[in-house]
């Protein structure tokens, strides 16, 4: 008797589609949503419509057995445009997967969600998460760090930067990391059934302390094929201006926002050991060197990366 499906949103993003990949060559059934048609593939079966289309919300989560919320907004031009996208959006699927009698709901926050004052985006991802814990479902919250791998382009900027040699870095901090790998295992651990109902968790990729920007940056540079790069601890002031200057140059496109720079500057994004998977859930299996070299070659593969000679 074949299982029933798992419902993704967010399936065509970054981690999504490493999740399509890992899910359907692991045997498992999909219904995903998309704002776009989307060529047939084995073991998917696409919804078109989005989170504020209550029927294809239905459809969605019609006969699933958990859903994976991995869709949100990570750049908006103002309040309201989070709020849309990260809260409003969360509580349409919670209703649909309600109504539906899913098993679990498998929420994809960030780690932002823990500073809500700091950006316009982590307080939307923090009212994202209060909508999830007050539902009736079985439901669990995942709140990656910073998330990197191939067909990234997030990251890939940092790439480039180290390939030629030079990283500016946001005032001294320190991180964590996860490939997304990694994180697609986790989702699809809890999406079975595994863990207890109400979990919150911050994984990643098991480094104590997390990583410095400037330990990063050297090891984005190890990937690249140098021996070291040149990096500059840049002030909040500076990164400030440095955002406006890109919103003026590449306006919606523009990576660097104003808000995004409010919680680059901040000083500790490395996860919380007691949010960290019990080892007996999971663990980490891409060391971050190997990742990183990993994601690297697939950037030179696919022409986005010019690897130094």
């Amino acid at each position: 008797m074949t299982a029933a499906p798992l419902a993704v949103t967010g399936a065509t993003g970054f981690v999504g589609s490493r999740l399509l990949e890992i899910a359907t060559r692991g045997g498992l059934t999909l219904t995903c949503l998309t704002r776009r048609l989307q060529p047939e593939r084995p073991g998917v079966r696409w919804i078109q419509g989005d989170l504020h289309d209550a029927p294809a919300l239905a459809q969605l989560c019609e006969g699933a057995r958990a859903v994976i919320h991995i869709a949100g907004v990570i750049n908006a031009s103002d309040a309201a445009g989070f709020e849309r996208g990260n809260v409003e959006g969360t509580r349409n699927l919670l209703a649909a997967a309600t109504r539906a009698g899913t098993g679990r709901f498998v929420h994809v926050s960030s780690l932002a969600a823990r500073e809500p004052s700091l950006s316009l985006y982590g307080a939307s991802k923090a009212r994202s998460e209060s909508a999830v814990r007050t539902s009736a479902l079985d439901q669990q919250i995942v709140r990656p760090p910073a998330v990197y791998g191939p067909g990234d382009r997030e990251t890939l900027e940092l790439f480039r930067l180290a390939a030629r040699g030079f990283v500016p870095l946001p005032p001294k901090g320190r991180l964590s990391l996860i490939h997304a790998d990694d994180l697609v295992d986790l989702l699809l651990v809890l999406a079975e059934g595994r863990g207890r109902a109400g979990l919150l968790l911050e994984p990643d990729d098991g480094r104590p302390g997390g990583w410095t920007h400037e330990q990063f940056a050297q090891a984005i540079a190890g990937a690249v094929g140098r021996e070291r790069v040149r990096t500059l601890s840049m002030p909040r002031p500076l990164v400030r201006l440095g955002a406006q200057l890109d919103r003026l140059v590449r306006g919606e496109s523009a990576k660097l926002t104003p808000d995004r720079a409010a919680y680059f500057c901040h000083p500790d994004w490395t996860v919380a050991a007691e949010h960290r998977p019990d080892p007996a859930l999971w663990q980490p299996a891409v060391a971050t060197p190997e990742g990183l070299r990993d994601t690297a070659a697939w950037y030179a593969r696919e022409g986005w990366l010019d690897l130094p000679q």
